[in-house]
């Protein structure tokens, strides 16, 4: 076997050379990396406390909000907004800047943040009021049967919402699948499994927590023209009727009802509405 290179000897003694060779004359030797210990529990503690104590406004909203006051009575209205302190004393929102204009209440564009009615509605009812959209892009909305406190918690109802091009009455998410999506679905179950119908709570398409939404364009908004709404709920049927000729309808087939689903807010997106002559009557 022949004797190795000079080079391959230089090599071969600086690979080995301990690390501590670069080291500067007269410095410490570098210690080596230890993996941290446990935290104490003090410490584990004071991160949780902080954590705690940063987030409690969102905890208290989500964990321990209770449920809207309801002191206002119903029948109810008609309500004129005459009084601008019937903002604050008959209604609440979570944001916005609502208030009355000439007499009538102005929605300024709230982003789904509603002015709700402090008050409980009957499961079969009636409510009525006068409302204009002043933008081009129609756009007019309230929600019904909602919790009081969040947009979608129950039915929105829009006339010319995505720029005046479609108009829905909403369950629980006004972007979920149209009615038509989910027969189609009911139905492909149906064939599959060989039942009688396409039910579609028999098929389990829709359930309590579905969001969903009817669309339709009997015709668009007409900016600066005053609209009469006029929206009941007869057992599980919400009817919604503009200046007494039906608009749209909806049977649902579990209606949302009870502690969650019993309030009624107006709302907008971006568009600037006027709302007026608000009446509220159980049937």
């Amino acid at each position: 076997m022949g004797q190795p290179k000079r080079k391959e000897k230089e090599e071969s003694v600086e690979s080995s050379a301990p690390a501590a060779a670069n080291t500067p004359e007269g410095a410490p030797p570098a210690a080596s990396w230890q993996k941290p210990g446990p935290l104490s529990r003090v410490t584990v503690g004071v991160l949780v406390g902080a954590a705690l104590l940063f987030n409690l406004p969102l905890i208290h909203y989500f964990g321990f909000r209770g449920e809207p006051a309801a002191p206002v009575a119903v029948p109810y209205g008609p309500q004129t907004f005459d009084n601008p302190a019937a903002v604050e004393t008959d209604f609440w929102s979570t944001g916005g800047l609502w208030r009355t204009v000439s007499g009538e209440l102005l929605s300024p564009g709230v982003k789904n943040n509603p002015l709700w009615l402090k008050a409980k509605l009957p499961e079969n009812v009636a409510v009525e009021f006068d409302v204009r959209s002043m933008s081009p892009e129609g756009d007019i909305k309230c929600e019904i049967f909602g919790d009081g406190s969040d947009h979608a918690s129950g039915y929105v109802l829009i006339h010319g919402g995505w720029n005046n091009s479609i108009s829905i009455i909403a369950r629980l998410d006004e972007h979920g699948a149209s009615l038509a999506a989910l027969q189609a679905e009911a139905g492909r179950i149906q064939r599959e499994k060989g039942l009688p119908d396409a039910d579609l709570v028999k098929t389990g398409v829709f359930r309590e927590n579905t969001r969903m939404r009817v669309e339709a364009n009997p015709f668009p908004v007409q900016i600066g023209k005053t609209e009469h709404w006029r929206i009941e709920r007869r057992g599980s049927l919400i009817t919604w009727s503009i200046d007494g000729r039906e608009f749209m309808r909806f049977d649902d087939p579990l209606p949302l009802k009870g502690k969650g689903h019993d309030r009624f807010g107006f709302s907008s997106w971006e568009a600037q509405l006027f709302f007026d002559n608000l009446s509220i009557t159980p049937l």
